[in-house]
């Protein structure tokens, strides 16, 4: 029996032996083997392990058992927290895993990694979902906060739906923004021909997003964006709208060479800042998550002037 898995939006442009390891919890020494194997295909033909994979292709894996006889990739190193108490946990999630199990994706996920360290999450919602009020991609890092009793769960759905939840990311983007600092009201919906993607299509639904340049280099510029509204890949989409993708996504048109150049292999776009209503004591609690290594690395190298 084969499996057939579509690639994730986080891990366009990954190396296929790293994103099947990540998604089966395979070693990568074990995909590695298959691979070379031809136990492991791309639409249907054979590949090099070294295969960086593109949006919209399929993965075909011949049937294994998950039990791996060689150390194990597992789940990823238990999340760091960021703020936890009876009510609300807020995780810094890391690359490479989901917000929650979902077809196609069989990976670490927060969910997951979070009761496997005890931490116990609301009941309320689907069960694949419980405890989920918002949603990172898995090539997007940074501060997800989760529901732990049902009360806290509504009161946070609430407060997402009402837009009151301060969201704020950092990207960098390709070129330098004009104006500078604005607002980009765009409606989002499914690519007309790729369903892989989002776009902004008339009649979709209502999207704003704000931004802000912080820094600028020749090539690229450090954005600060808030979310009013909360529509998948949304910085992705209108970013790439206004012609200046993050740099890494290239699913929504960023130029590779930008990402060889800075050493990443994800979108450079981070969940920075998340500040909301405590949903027992009424207090404002405001998170901040500190950049990841890969995402670190790559703007230390345009501050020095590497890759501009």
């Amino acid at each position: 029996m084969t499996r057939t898995l579509p690639v994730p939006d986080g891990l366009v442009g990954e190396r296929i032996d790293v994103a099947v390891s990540r998604m089966l919890g395979l070693s990568r020494a074990r995909v590695s083997a298959m691979v070379d194997a031809g136990e492991i295909r791309v639409d249907s033909r054979l590949v090099a392990k070294s295969h960086r994979l593109d949006a919209g292709e399929m993965i075909e894996v011949d049937d294994v058992s998950t039990s791996d006889p060689e150390p194990s990739a597992g789940p990823i190193e238990e999340i760091p927290i960021l703020f936890e108490d009876d009510s609300v946990v807020v995780v810094d999630k890391p690359v490479g895993i989901a917000a929650h199990p979902s077809p196609g994706w069989s990976g670490p996920t927060v969910t997951g990694s979070l009761a496997a360290a005890g931490h116990r999450l609301a009941s309320t919602g689907a069960a694949e979902r419980e405890g989920v009020v918002h949603r990172l991609d898995v090539g997007t890092t940074g501060a997800m906060v989760l529901a732990k009793t049902p009360g806290a769960y509504t009161s946070l759905k609430r407060q997402f739906k009402e837009r009151t939840v301060d969201k704020e990311y950092h990207a960098i983007v390709h070129g330098l923004l004009d104006p500078l600092e604005g607002t980009v009201d765009a409606p989002i919906d499914r690519h007309p021909s790729k369903d892989y993607k989002w776009a902004v299509v008339a009649g979709g639904r209502p999207s704003i997003t704000h931004y802000r340049t912080l820094e600028a280099w020749p090539r690229a510029s450090l954005v600060e964006v808030h979310l009013e509204t909360g529509r998948t890949h949304q910085i992705r989409v209108h970013m790439s709208a206004m012609r200046h993708p993050c740099v890494g996504d290239l699913t929504y048109g960023a130029d590779p060479t930008v990402a060889q150049d800075l050493g990443l292999t994800r979108q450079w776009l981070h969940a920075r800042r998340l500040g909301f209503e405590h949903p027992e004591t009424g207090d404002r609690v405001v998170v901040e998550s500190p950049y990841p290594a890969d995402l670190q690395n790559a703007l230390d190298r345009l501050r020095a002037g590497l890759s501009a």
